[in-house]
């Protein structure tokens, strides 16, 4: 995750279902004004996606040998973080950390006032309802952000952005917004932004962990990596089902044998695991995952349905 790449109720859950599926949708719409503060790798690519967009982008970093290329390209230069938050009716910033936020715009908090204030820095919950509190002392509205695919994607419609705060700001900045390409609104919970952009940086490690180790798996049979790819990526329609069924079951408290129980799944995962073994390659993975599905039948799930395994996880410190 590059420098700004970032309770479980089920209110939120019915909250992000709704209001996400109803703002997600890539809009037009006139074109607007807005600065970018911090031109890092992620800075730098969502002022290229607002210009690309056709919106006056102002842009400031500390270095300002960075802006260069993005002035060359239509940008202006502001000279000040201050000039550069008076610029814009909406101030994005994108920093190494919420202490750099708090240090660059607490001497000009003054000019914040009735200016929308979006964060794409990565921090955690608390931070993020602090800085959400700070900006509404400050008369403006709020909107905590992550982006959850990485600099290459950013203004495709295929990026995806999550942001959570200010309805307000996020209803009238969304043209700008979706500029970035597909920004969901999760809700107005400030900390509902970072909550998701370390669940789904999770998500995105757990299984590009499956993958490394399945590359490496067929690798010792001679398999090219492309062309297993290729069977992967075609399986994965079947595994994202298995999400939203998974999800369901747990949102319900049962967990139906259908997709096997945890002690199939576990005999299944020794399996892999001895293969691993006798092919001579790393058995992390594996045995992270045996590990978990061994503790899920210790407290009582072994002949209950694969997704139970995620009550051995919320109880996790039973364990620790």
């Amino acid at each position: 995750m590059s420098e700004n790449e970032r309770h479980e109720q089920s209110a939120v859950s019915e909250n992000v279902g709704s209001e996400a599926s109803a703002v997600s949708v890539m809009e037009s719409g006139e074109p607007s004004a807005v600065s970018v503060i911090g031109l890092g790798q992620m800075g730098t690519r969502l002022a290229q996606a607002f210009l690309a967009a056709g919106h006056a982008t102002t842009v400031w970093n500390r270095s300002a040998a960075k802006a260069d290329a993005l002035v060359a390209q239509g940008a202006a230069r502001a000279a000040t973080v201050e000039a550069a938050v008076s610029a814009s009716p909406l101030v994005v910033v994108c920093l190494p950390d919420y202490a750099t936020v708090s240090d660059l715009l607490g001497p000009v908090a003054e000019r914040l006032r009735d200016r929308a204030l979006v964060n794409l820095t990565s921090g955690t919950p608390e931070e993020a309802v602090t800085t959400a509190d700070w900006a509404s002392g400050n008369g403006a509205d709020y909107l905590d952000g992550a982006a959850m695919s990485g600099t290459r994607l950013v203004g495709r419609p295929e990026a995806l952005f999550v942001f959570s705060g200010s309805p307000e700001a996020f209803a009238t900045h969304r043209t700008v917004l979706t500029s970035l390409g597909n920004s969901v609104h999760l809700g107005t919970d400030p900390a509902l932004a970072p909550v998701f952009d370390t669940a789904l940086f999770g998500l995105a490690w757990g299984a590009l962990a499956g993958f490394y180790h399945a590359v490496a798996l067929v690798g010792a049979a001679g398999v090219d990596p492309v062309a297993f790819a290729a069977v992967a990526t075609g399986h994965m329609p079947f595994v994202t089902s298995l999400m939203a069924e998974h999800a369901r079951q747990i949102k319900d408290g049962r967990f139906p044998d259908d997709d096997g129980t945890v002690e199939v799944h576990a005999a299944a995962m020794k399996h892999v695991l001895d293969t691993s073994r006798a092919r001579g390659i790393g058995t992390d993975v594996p045995e992270l995952i045996g590990n978990l599905m061994e503790r899920a039948a210790a407290d009582g799930h072994g002949s209950s349905g694969i997704a139970s395994v995620v009550e051995t996880i919320t109880k996790g410190e039973r364990h620790a």
